[in-house]
């Protein structure tokens, strides 16, 4: 695969052209995260432009696409306006789908599909829910077990879920989202 058609793959499934990146490291230097990851933003970005398929394939087994808060730093300081967070969560669905996942991605990938999957339940977030699901995921159980009586007494914590009342619209919104990336 040349560069023009991994860029274009990027293009299509996030709109974000990584060609227009021209390495300025904006996106790096404001990343609050940055000195965790095991490749920066701007790395990222170089290697999604080079179509390289080995260094696609490092991009997906890397920590970093998991580390990223999507808090949209890199994307307000981007005079590109590259949506580098688009361009992150593309990549964390690819390494999902492609069984590529950081070892030590284990409880941020838990977290992941925990909240996911309260928003396809409910609609919106059920915290309880949520909790639940991520503690079964990692066998976590007890930890974080003495703040919970708090959150209850505080009305942080409902055991039962709000739900929205268009379920098949989130439906239908699920289906379309949740399908494979195209490789």
């Amino acid at each position: 695969m040349d560069k023009i058609e991994l860029s274009k793959k990027v293009r299509q499934q996030t709109d974000v052209n990584v060609i227009e990146c021209y390495q300025c490291g904006k996106c790096t230097a404001g990343c609050p995260v940055a000195d965790k990851m095991d490749l920066r933003p701007s790395v990222i970005m170089r290697m999604l432009q080079s179509g390289d398929e080995k260094e696609m394939d490092e991009i997906l087994r890397s920590l970093s696409i998991w580390l990223c808060l999507t808090c949209e730093t890199c994307y307000s300081r981007c005079p590109m306006e590259l949506d580098i967070p688009k361009v992150m969560d593309y990549l964390r669905q690819r390494s999902l789908a492609e069984g590529k996942v950081h070892r030590e991605a284990h409880d941020i990938v838990a977290f992941h599909k925990s909240f996911l999957n309260s928003i396809e339940s409910n609609g919106r977030l059920h915290e309880m829910g949520l909790v639940v699901d991520y503690k079964l995921h990692t066998g976590n159980l007890l930890q974080d077990i003495t703040t919970a009586p708090g959150m209850f007494s505080r009305g942080k914590l409902h055991i039962l879920p709000e739900r929205i009342k268009d379920r098949t619209g989130l439906s239908r919104l699920f289906k379309g989202q949740t399908k494979k990336p195209k490789s």
